[in-house]
């Protein structure tokens, strides 16, 4: 069965739209809290990971879920209304307040809570707003999981009456010192790094840890006023970071999305790094010292072949799953890997975080810089991309693509033409209105013209707005 409301990361939408108000908020609350009621009931095979964990988790952390928001005008308010909804289930919601979404999911791990909620929608504008839930360990909630909530969801929130909700202040305190221990005291004494924090979660977290480590920060993205979140900065923006550093004479650049979990660089020169380039970096790195478990990578379907290329050369493996960082998540845990993450940025070092961080992510880079004394510059070159071409169609609706013949016909035909040499990705993004292609090949002249195919098949068949 297919889930109605939740996608790759979360529920999302427009706030004040039919999803992502207070009074679902608050109806979802009461699901959760049932869902939780009965997975603790379960027994024998039929309990699920998640119940045998949660049950051990009520030993230590009670009923709590802990819930974390960025800096969106709407987290307050839709914070308020999901708490009361967990709340009239039984739970006993404590708010973490504005902190990045990897320290929500270090806080359940850590304070064993029942559950974690991150209200963000990540790298969408302001105006989205959305909800997602870390299960005990700080692991993200599976599709079944999901599935599971929704079918609980009543058809509307009871109107108990709303208990004053609880704080939490040491969650940002124990992030930032866990990331600060990450290198050695000072080491980045001399270093200018420009840093953007999309005026989201992370403007009072990873400016701190560099400058605490000795680092001279240059901030963009650092006024954060409740409207401004990834508008024209952050990792989805990278224009004035990469131009800001190269400008300023910087070692690298780190940009961030609007919740914390994602991370690109730019090098001393300007020149961008995607999570392909920052993985296959700390990839390599480890198996030169044998410190990557069963020497693998996990990573996407929409990973770069080179990616493949480069770690095969160094002795290792890659493991690809559908897009999103859970599925990421899911299959390091299920081999046992360290490492893992997507190449828009989403970076899972689990030996720190059992999710994408994209303050670790930066720091594990600036690690290999250290080690090595090598620039940003050079250590990228351990990946030679295959010429790839991506487009973003935003579309009326979100047809089944098996029922679209010309956009089957055109992937069908490109796949055959580029065979071993190339790869051709279509599919509707998880979190947004939008078909999403990609296309690899021998040549740039080649993707160019396959992404112009699929265009055009797109436009034939679909509403593009």
């Amino acid at each position: 069965m297919k889930r109605q409301y939740f996608g790759t990361d979360g529920i999302r939408g427009t706030y004040g739209g039919p999803v992502i108000n207070e009074e679902f908020a608050a109806r979802l609350g009461v699901a959760v809290a049932k869902w939780l009621a009965e997975n603790a009931q379960g027994t024998g095979d039929r309990r699920s990971s998640f119940a045998k964990a949660s049950a051990d988790t009520r030993e230590t952390g009670g009923r709590k879920v802990f819930i974390g928001r960025d800096t969106r005008a709407s987290g307050a308010a839709l914070e308020a209304a999901l708490a009361a909804g967990l709340q009239v289930g039984g739970l006993e919601p404590v708010s973490l307040g504005v902190l990045p979404t990897p320290a929500v999911a270090r806080a359940v791990r850590t304070a064993h809570a029942v559950l974690g909620v991150v209200i963000t929608a990540s790298h969408n504008p302001a105006a989205d707003n959305g909800i997602k839930f870390f299960g005990p360990g700080g692991v993200k909630l599976s599709d079944e999981e999901e599935l599971g909530i929704e079918r609980l969801l009543p058809a509307k929130a009871d109107g108990g009456p709303r208990l004053e909700l609880a704080t939490e202040l040491n969650a940002v305190a124990d992030y930032i010192a866990t990331a600060s221990r990450l290198l050695p005291a000072g080491a980045l004494a001399g270093w200018r790094v420009v840093l953007d924090t999309a005026n989201g979660a992370t403007c009072a977290t990873s400016p701190v840890v560099l400058r605490a480590q000795g680092a001279e920060v240059i901030g963009l993205g650092d006024a954060p006023d409740g409207n401004n979140i990834n508008a024209g900065v952050g990792s989805e923006h990278p224009g004035p970071f990469a131009a800001r550093t190269r400008e300023s004479g910087a070692r690298l650049g780190i940009a961030h999305d609007g919740d914390g979990d994602r991370c690109i660089l730019c090098d001393e020169r300007g020149e961008i790094l995607d999570g392909d380039e920052i993985l296959t970096i700390l990839a390599t790195y480890a198996l030169t010292r044998g410190a990557l478990p069963g020497k693998t990578l996990v990573v996407t379907v929409q990973s770069n072949l080179g990616v493949d290329a480069a770690i095969a050369a160094a002795g290792g493996r890659v493991l690809r799953t559908a897009v999103g960082d859970r599925y990421v998540s899911e299959r390091m845990l299920a081999e046992g890997a360290t490492l893992g993450g997507e190449s828009s940025g989403h970076i899972i070092c689990a030996g720190v975080s059992p999710t994408g961080d994209g303050l670790v992510a930066a720091l594990k880079v600036i690690e290999v810089m250290l080690a090595t004394g090598r620039p940003l510059s050079e250590l990228r070159r351990v990946l030679k991309k295959f010429p790839q071409r991506s487009s973003a169609l935003k579309v009326r609706d979100k047809k089944p693509l098996e029922s679209l013949p010309a956009i089957t016909a055109a992937i069908a035909a490109l796949e055959k033409e580029l065979g071993s040499q190339g790869r051709v990705l279509v599919r509707y993004s998880g979190t947004e209105a939008k078909l999403r292609l990609l296309v690899e090949g021998p040549t740039d002249a080649a993707v160019n013209a396959g992404i112009a195919r699929l265009e055009a098949a797109v436009r034939s068949e679909l509403e593009v707005i």
